[in-house]
């Protein structure tokens, strides 16, 4: 699909299975998403632009490169998509953070909003959107609404399972925002859960289920 790059690294493909196993430990499962954000979080930044600058090593003066513009922002759709957020930070730590606080109604699988905060000049910002699933669309679409109600204009969505109509819903209401995932799985439940995915993240994460 245009607009999607499925990232397809052995380690990513590793890891995704580790978190997949209904026998892997709060702990592992954790340590797991936090390693495969910072390994997404590589291949989604790989374009940012950088400019010149003169330093001295210990050896002579050279110049180097450096990130160019104003920082980041990472935003996680709360509360799952806080497990991508220290990865993400590992690899970028002077980022700022924005958090999108959704929940999803279990009887109409609608996006509803409960916090957002974000910086002030988010507008002038690349932003990165962050949830481990993308499963129907409806809250990745809710949460790209929000910041784009507050002037974002340069915004990316990473997450690490997505679904088909999950794409083509996200993709439907944001065409400019392209997504990042480490892979796109067959279907949903009639739950709204993506097949055969790896559970609730959230609960996988902090241990609640």
């Amino acid at each position: 699909m245009d607009g999607v790059t499925v990232i397809d690294h052995p380690l990513v493909r590793h890891k995704l299975t580790l978190m997949r196993d209904r026998r892997t430990s709060t702990k592992t499962f954790r340590q797991a998403m936090r390693e495969t954000a910072t390994l997404l979080c590589y291949e989604v930044t790989r374009d940012l632009e950088t400019e010149a600058v003169e330093i001295e090593t210990p050896m002579a003066a050279m110049r180097g490169e450096a990130l160019a513009g104003k920082k980041l922002v990472f935003a996680p759709i709360l509360r799952a998509g806080v497990g991508m957020l220290e990865g993400m930070l590992d690899m970028v730590p002077s980022a700022r953070v924005a958090h999108i606080g959704l929940y999803r109604d279990p009887a109409t699988l609608e996006a509803v909003e409960y916090y957002y905060k974000a910086p002030e000049d988010v507008a002038e910002r690349l932003v990165i959107v962050l949830d481990p699933m993308l499963a129907t669309g409806h809250t990745a679409v809710a949460a790209v609404d929000r910041l784009k109600e507050q002037g974002a204009h340069r915004l990316r969505f990473v997450c690490l399972l997505a679904s088909p109509r999950g794409l083509e819903t996200f993709r439907a209401h944001h065409p400019d925002v392209p997504v990042w995932t480490a892979a796109v799985d067959e279907t949903l439940d009639s739950h709204g859960y993506i097949l055969p995915g790896l559970g609730d993240a959230g609960d996988r994460i902090y241990g609640t289920r």
